[in-house]
């Protein structure tokens, strides 16, 4: 297969944004993709051409197949890469871009396919001896037949959607009279979210830790691990903290679990970067829990820790090149810990909290890395992911890397929308988890609102004022007179997005 020479990028924000800037330094052109709300976003600016899709919302701009393909075969480009949400797990898109002879920097559709399903994943890991959680194989037709497997296996279990992740189409039951309601709950959710309302039930996990497996498979059958994250740090089940490597796992157990990563992936004919997903739980004993087939939002601690672009990998591996190195070549060196942060209230229910950023200093320095797609004057979009940036930092140490990233997150100066800052410092102070001893529950077991720091009072009051003037609802009004020309552009672009 010939070389890359130019990559639409399927995306937004952030990560459209990161993949902009390895394709830059490989020397391959970029396309980007852009809806009404994100004419002026950074990811346009960062990538050689850029193609208008429609308007915000992501069903009418981003998710639209037909108009991203034609954006590619209008601006020549061989390839396109998904980033992460949005297209990256949609098989019907792969299909049509390989219909259409472009490349898809992602794994077969059949993989999208069997990994997507997570009664069929099941059913594919048993076969392979890859331990899963105990539960059913196949979805639950009622609520007797709920009741009866619940009982088999005990309670409390946990009902999932079989076609999609995310927390959503989520519910513990915790005895038997809460399975009517949980399961008509649970079948609504992911109605609404996939389209699919199939649920099937596992044992619940009462303190497991989230511990995720990065690999890289090629089409010359090489597949390996490039070692462990862990995501226990969540809310809402969506992971807020992540680092690398686990405080927990020993080297047994990293290899054991390294080694059922890859057989997941051989399973089904994985090509390309994914992540394998697992819960281990109080006794060490892990468990498989879904396959992401595309890039995680939590891919540069493993970068850190590796040395090793992943972004770069995913694009050689499309181009029909072969691993350049072996499981024994990689090691992990240091320590790296990520912290999202969103425009969200931690101190309400970390409810989204999309508005202007009327200031956004980053930090900077030795071990920081700062991956964004959303500058000062610019606005977290209602229409998308609430996230403002990623912050990861690497040192040789935890203890090291934990003291960095305190740093670091005072550093951030970020006024106009709430954000998950003060909840990451304070993850930061806590004994559970500077000792390494914390589960999937940290935010109900060790996180109290009340703690969260206040802001300084003028400093809050400035806040106030400009958030009243940009969201002002009043469309006959002017900005005040005393507002700077930006910020009344800001407002008056938030006025007409409402």
């Amino acid at each position: 297969m010939p070389r890359i020479q130019k990559v639409l990028i399927a995306n937004r924000g952030e990560i459209a944004v990161r993949i902009a800037r390895t394709c830059r330094e490989m020397g391959i052109g970029t396309v980007a993709v852009y809806s009404d709300a994100d004419q002026s976003a950074l990811h346009v600016r960062c990538c050689d051409e850029a193609v208008y899709l429609g308007p915000a919302p992501s069903r009418d701009s981003y998710l639209r197949t037909d108009l991203i393909i034609n954006a590619a075969l209008s601006t020549g480009a061989d390839a396109v890469h998904p980033g992460y949400g949005f297209l990256s797990e949609n098989a019907d898109f792969a299909e049509m871009l390989a219909a259409n002879d472009i490349v898809w920097i992602g794994p077969p559709a059949s993989a999208i396919r069997a990994m997507g399903d997570k009664t069929a994943a099941r059913r594919l890991m048993q076969e392979a001896g890859v331990p899963v959680v105990p539960g059913t194989v196949d979805a639950v037709a009622s609520d007797d037949e709920t009741a009866r497997i619940a009982e088999e296996i005990g309670y409390p279990v946990l009902l999932k959607a079989a076609a999609g992740g995310g927390g959503k189409g989520m519910r513990v039951v915790k005895g038997p009279d809460a399975i009517s309601r949980a399961l008509s709950a649970a079948k609504s959710e992911a109605r609404s979210a996939f389209g699919d309302d199939r649920i099937f039930v596992e044992k619940f996990i009462t303190a497991p830790r989230h511990i995720e497996f990065q690999i890289l498979a090629d089409a010359h059958g090489n597949c390996l691990h490039l070692f462990e994250r862990e995501c226990s740090i969540q809310r809402r089940h969506q992971k807020v903290i992540e680092e690398a490597p686990s405080a927990v796992l020993t080297d047994e157990l990293r290899t054991a679990m390294g080694d059922s990563a890859v057989a997941a992936a051989i399973s089904c004919g994985y090509v390309n970067a994914g992540t394998v997903e697992f819960l281990l739980d109080a006794d060490y004993n892990f468990y498989f829990m879904e396959m992401n087939t595309r890039l995680q939002v939590e891919h540069p601690v493993t970068e850190w820790i590796t040395g090793i672009d992943l972004v770069a990998e995913q694009i050689r591996i499309a181009e029909g090149a072969p691993l350049s190195f072996a499981q024994k070549d990689l090691s992990r060196t240091g320590h790296s810990i990520e912290s999202r942060i969103y425009a969200e209230d931690p101190a309400n229910s970390f409810l989204p909290d999309p508005g202007p950023l009327l200031r956004h200093r980053m930090p900077a320095g030795p071990g920081v890395r700062v991956d964004s797609g959303v500058e000062e004057g610019g606005q977290v979009e209602i229409h998308y992911d609430p996230m403002i940036s990623k912050l990861t930092v690497w040192a040789p140490t935890r203890d090291r890397a934990i003291s960095r990233m305190q740093r670091a997150l005072t550093e951030y100066e970020i006024t106009g929308v709430k954000t998950t800052i003060p909840f990451c410092s304070l993850v930061m102070e806590t004994d559970a988890f500077r000792s390494g001893e914390f589960s999937t529950h940290f935010v109900e077991q060790h996180f109290n609102p009340e703690d969260l720091d206040s802001p300084d009072p003028g400093e809050a009051l400035a806040m106030a004022v400009a958030a009243a003037v940009a969201r002002s609802t009043n469309g006959q009004q002017s900005a005040p007179a005393a507002a700077s020309p930006a910020l009344a552009t800001r407002w008056q672009d938030r006025r007409e997005l409402r």
